[in-house]
């Protein structure tokens, strides 16, 4: 994920991440593993000590690894935008936007709804955004069924 630590920071990310997954899950293969990846030494001490908060609130061992982002791949395309994929309307709507595997991974607005289809869906902010999806009537009325 790239992100603008002017709109949120690493710190905040990671208290997001933190309650969205389960830490104390042992990856059933390193491929699909939970990690916190940083980039420097700063990024690393706020990431271990998010870790060790988590630990302690749980109580229990964190599975989660911390890990150095040197080289980070893709996961394939077909992993891509997972929950947006089990919407066939919205899927299809947005590929025809995007039918390449560049621009479908890019898109933001596929992401956002990747989120809402997910669960994510802060409505105050999808009322705003909405017409900017450029999404047809029928497509933009399921889009709004799933979030209110």
């Amino acid at each position: 994920m790239d992100y603008d630590p002017n709109q949120i920071s690493y710190s905040e990310i990671l208290e997001i991440f933190w309650k969205e997954h389960n830490p104390t899950r042992q990856a059933w293969s390193r491929q699909y593993m939970a990690a916190v990846f940083y980039e420097n030494e700063e990024q690393e001490r706020i990431a271990r000590q998010s870790k060790e908060k988590v630990a302690r609130e749980l109580q229990k061992e964190i599975q989660t690894e911390i890990i150095s982002l040197d080289n980070f791949y893709l996961a394939e395309g077909y992993h891509q935008k997972y929950y947006l994929r089990s919407q066939a309307a919205l899927l299809a709507e947005i590929k025809a936007y995007y039918p390449e595997v560049e621009g479908f991974t890019n898109s933001t607005v596929a992401a956002r709804l990747n989120g809402i289809v997910g669960g994510h869906a802060d409505a105050a902010l999808v009322e705003k955004e909405i017409d900017s999806y450029g999404l047809s009537l029928e497509t933009r009325e399921l889009v709004e069924f799933i979030v209110y």
